[in-house]
Order: C-alpha cells, then sequence, then structure tokens
C-alpha cells in the first residue's frame, strides 16, 4: 500500500503465503489474477455494497497488477461465508459439531454443501501471528458495534451467495470465501482490498465434486496441501519452493481466473 496524493495505491506483489507466512518464491503472474479478478467483482457487486476502487490510473512499473483505492477505516474482523464443509470450518466441526458457534446437522462430510450458507468471522492476526475463528458475538464486541456487526454479516452473505451463482453457472463451487470492510465518509460498509480470488476463495470443478474427501482446486490449497505433505510445521521461515509446485500453483491462477470471468490475462 502506498500513499497516492489523499488515496491509496495498492498493488498486489507475486509473493504469496500460506498459514500467514509467506513463501521466499513468487508466483508469476500471482499480482496480476489477484488485481484483474478483483475488479472484474468489484464491477458486479457495485449494486450489493459500495467498494474502494477508484481509478486504474497508476504508475506504468505497477499497471495491470495495482489499483488506485480510497483510504477506508479498516474493521478489525475478517468475514468469512462458508457454503461448504472444509479447511478450518471442517476441523472445528469435527471436534464439536459446530463452526463459531453455529450449531450444524450431525453426519455431515468433509466438503459438503451446508443448508445454508453461514457467517464464520475471524480475528486479524499480528504478522506472525495465525488468524482465529470467533463467533459472532465475540466478532460485535472486537467491533464494538452490534448492529454494525449484523449488516457486515447480512452483506457477506449476499455477496457471496450472488458469486456462487456465477460461479456455478460457469462449473465452478465457490466453496468459502472471505471479505474484508471498512467504512468511509459516507458510507459505513465499504468492500476494500481484494474480493473473490484465489488467495481468498476456495474454488472446485464442480464436476468433480464428492463429498468425503478434499477436493481438486483452482486456489491457494494446492500450495497448503504440498507443505503439508513436506511436513512443514507451518513455522518461519517457509521452505523453499520447486519449480514445479510454483508453475503448478501458476496454472490454478490463472485457470481460476479465466474460467470464472471468461477472460484472459493477455
Amino acid at each position: 500500500m502506498y500513499e497516492l496524493e489523499s488515496d491509496l495505491l495498492m498493488v498486489a506483489s507475486d509473493r504469496i503465503s500460506a498459514y500467514d507466512v509467506i513463501m521466499p518464491n513468487p508466483i508469476p503472474d500471482k499480482g496480476r489474477v489477484l488485481t484483474q479478478m478483483s475488479l472484474f467483482w468489484f464491477e458486479s457487486t457495485g449494486g450489493i455494497c459500495p467498494n474502494h476502487f477508484l481509478s486504474e490510473k497508476v504508475p506504468e512499473e505497477v499497471a495491470g497488477r495495482a489499483i488506485r483505492v480510497r483510504r477506508l477505516d479498516m474493521y478489525p474482523v475478517e468475514c468469512v461465508v462458508r457454503g461448504y464443509l472444509s479447511g478450518s470450518g471442517w476441523r472445528e466441526y469435527r471436534e464439536s459439531g459446530s463452526i463459531c458457534g453455529i450449531e450444524l446437522p450431525a453426519g455431515l462430510q468433509e466438503s459438503e454443501r451446508l443448508p445454508e450458507a453461514i457467517f464464520t468471522p475471524a480475528t486479524k492476526a499480528e504478522v506472525g501471528d495465525h488468524d482465529e475463528n470467533v463467533d459472532f458475538e465475540r466478532a460485535a464486541e472486537i467491533i464494538g458495534d452490534r448492529p454494525l456487526m449484523k449488516e457486515l454479516r447480512r452483506t457477506s452473505i449476499e455477496l457471496y451467495e450472488h458469486a456462487a451463482r456465477h460461479t456455478e453457472a460457469r462449473g465452478i463451487i465457490l466453496a468459502d470465501t472471505k471479505f474484508e470492510f471498512g467504512s468511509s465518509p459516507g458510507a459505513e460498509v465499504v468492500l476494500g482490498d481484494e474480493v473473490f480470488t484465489p488467495d481468498s476463495s476456495r474454488f472446485w470443478p464442480a464436476d468433480e465434486h464428492q463429498p468425503g474427501r478434499p477436493q481438486r482446486s483452482y486456489d491457494k490449497q494446492y500450495l497448503r496441501d504440498w507443505l503439508d505433505q513436506i511436513g512443514w510445521d507451518h513455522s518461519p521461515p517457509a521452505p523453499e519452493l520447486p519449480e514445479e509446485v510454483v508453475a503448478n500453483t501458476r496454472v490454478k491462477y490463472l485457470q481460476a481466473y479465466e474460467r470464472i470471468t471468461g477472460r484472459s490475462l493477455d
């Protein structure tokens, strides 16, 4: 993030993180995918919620992977919506039968579609720490405004359902996603950061979906799985990524962008 007159310049680098640790190797084109995909969704969701996007007029050296955005006073929670049972939600469900205090039916399988999309907020961890799932009441305490937290929940679920319908028509399941919101003069709920990207969402090929196991994906999960397979303990420093892992991660990000937006990055 850079100051740009009274606004901000948001540049997406090709660096990638997993388990809140930055990897040593960049993923070519990742920054362009995240920026262009966010632009697609900012345009698509403008009728649901205002966002921080102002312009693509940016310095030439960051063109394509940067946008000019309005300054926001960001809220200190991540707004997560889950339509399917996966990741930390699946782990929490196995332990307690619930996610973030939301009781779920017994007997659900990994990757199974939930009866309805649920809002499962998380804390924003300091650098070096891990985000933590919290229930709605705790999130409202962190925000300090329960009616505002209810509006963040309502907006998050509406955004998720809008995007899930679009991706489903493209043969992609949007399993879950996370949002960052802030306020600006005249608007209490403004969508910021990135939105519906392979960094912030789980995208699964619909024709391969089968509950009871992990799914093949067009997102960061491939990298997480590789890191788990080699036995990394999720603590810095992160291991060096083999060329194959870098190349496969890049392909998955490009596939997500092209299939969902119908556009080419070139």
